[in-house]
């Protein structure tokens, strides 16, 4: 068996064994509150993270104004409870209109 495949093979198997501890556990493992509180704020954390270098980087370097300003557009327009397709052709729009006007 090839290196390649021994590391699909243990990855896989890391995969369903982390899936499969969820229902084991459940109801074995009591977490505190301050615990589940940390862990909400974590995938909080983890998603904002995610969200900025999306937003503001591309290939390591800034992505210049017209993707952050549309993120912007999108973001206060899910703020404002528009529907999802609203919310997504918003973004896109305000960031395409900003290229075409030579903003990068």
């Amino acid at each position: 068996m090839s290196a390649t495949m021994a590391m699909i093979l243990a990855l896989a198997v890391g995969t369903y064994a982390f899936r499969l501890v969820g229902p084991v556990l459940h109801g074995r493992v009591e977490l505190s509150p301050r615990v589940q509180e940390l862990l909400s704020a974590g995938a909080i954390v983890l998603l904002v993270a995610l969200l900025a270098t999306g937003a503001l980087t591309e290939g390591g370097d800034f992505a210049g104004w017209a993707r952050p300003t549309g993120v912007l557009a999108g973001a206060v327009l899910a703020w404002r409870r528009a529907p999802f397709p609203v919310v997504v052709v918003g973004a896109a729009g305000v960031a395409a209109v900003l290229r075409a006007m030579g903003v990068a």
